[in-house]
């Protein structure tokens, strides 16, 4: 048995693990080409197109499901041979099409996805550094005439720790409002522990009520659960009550613990801004499974603000549940 030198089957590891991470492409011209340069430099230099582009890197760890796509017209689906990964995806491929010599698409998937490229050309670029990856996502992003929403989130799923400093520098000012919420999200949805640390400090520097209240939304969503605490403490002392309001309907969305309840119930006592209480009061009946109804008839019975009484009373009325219909009983007897 023929026995391969080390150098040789290093180099077929490599090769596997390179072509592994490509996604199956078919209808193409396909090219596969090395990195040089920069990503915008490399993307001129291939023409004003129409054309693909593809290239992978290491994505951050997460259990996530396919990001295969299919839009009625083909394209997308997993590959044939492709793995259902039970702990997510380990690599994202981004696509970027070029048409008239501009970035017309900007689309995300995995190598375990199948793609029709519609006869076009299509340059498989490998070895992309991360960092120049990241480098020319952040660029599509602040772009002000094309907004590429698909770029913030192409970032977040970066494993590379420059992703953090970009997003960083994405969601604080100078970048507009609109980034800046935008990043907020990814940040939640996306970044763990970091993206916790980062939309805390969002909560107390953004200078706009409506980034901070996406900041909120955000952590919310974050499977790291400092997330929530973030959103406790925010429903309690936030220096705006329209975070606030906003922080306690996102508690209401995932109660499911005594301490959130309870803090919600204490904003609709005793909050110094009654469009909080109000809002307070919409969040009891939020409460999955009906577990704010009892709470909910606490305020109606015993709240000193007649307007948050009736606030309370008109919920109850909504939620048809039969604690709500035994109270009105009684209050009408």
């Amino acid at each position: 048995m023929k026995v391969l030198p080390a150098v040789a089957i290093l180099a077929a590891i490599f090769t596997t693990a390179a072509v592994a991470q490509r996604p199956e492409i078919e209808n193409a011209h396909l090219q596969t080409k090395a990195f040089s340069g920069s990503l915008a430099s490399q993307l001129q230099q291939l023409g004003a197109g129409p054309f693909w582009v593809g290239y992978s890197e290491q994505m951050v760890p997460g259990r996530r499901g396919s990001m295969c796509w299919n839009d009625g017209n083909g394209e997308g689906g997993h590959a044939a041979n492709a793995p259902v990964r039970l702990e997510g995806e380990v690599a994202v491929v981004v696509l970027i099409r070029v048409e008239n010599s501009r970035v017309d698409k900007l689309r995300i998937t995995s190598p375990d996805c199948r793609l029709d490229a519609g006869g076009l050309p299509f340059y498989w670029i490998e070895n992309v550094p991360a960092a120049q990856s990241i480098a020319w996502l952040k660029s599509q992003a602040e772009q002000t005439t094309t907004r590429n929403d698909n770029a913030v989130f192409a970032i977040a799923l970066h494993a590379d720790a420059s992703a953090d400093r970009a997003l960083d520098e994405l969601s604080a000012p100078p970048a507009p409002d609109y980034l800046r919420e935008k990043t907020a999200f990814w940040l939640g949805q996306v970044r763990g522990a970091k993206g916790v640390d980062r939309l805390r400090q969002m909560l107390s520097s953004d200078p706009s009520p409506k980034v901070r209240e996406r900041a909120v939304f955000a952590l919310s969503q974050s499977r790291d659960p400092r997330g929530t605490q973030v959103v406790i403490d925010t429903a309690r002392t936030d220096k705006d009550p329209r975070v606030r309001g906003q922080a306690l309907f996102w508690l209401a969305q995932k109660a499911g613990n005594r301490e959130t309840a309870e803090v919600i119930s204490r904003a609709a006592a005793s909050d110094p801004d009654r469009a909080v209480k109000e809002r307070a009061v919409f969040a009891l009946q939020q409460i999955p499974n009906g577990e704010g109804i009892p709470l909910l008839i606490e305020v109606a019975k015993s709240n000193p603000d007649p307007q948050v009484r009736k606030k309370a009373m008109f919920w109850l009325g909504q939620s048809k549940d039969s604690r709500a219909v035994d109270f009105f009983a009684q209050v009408l007897k």
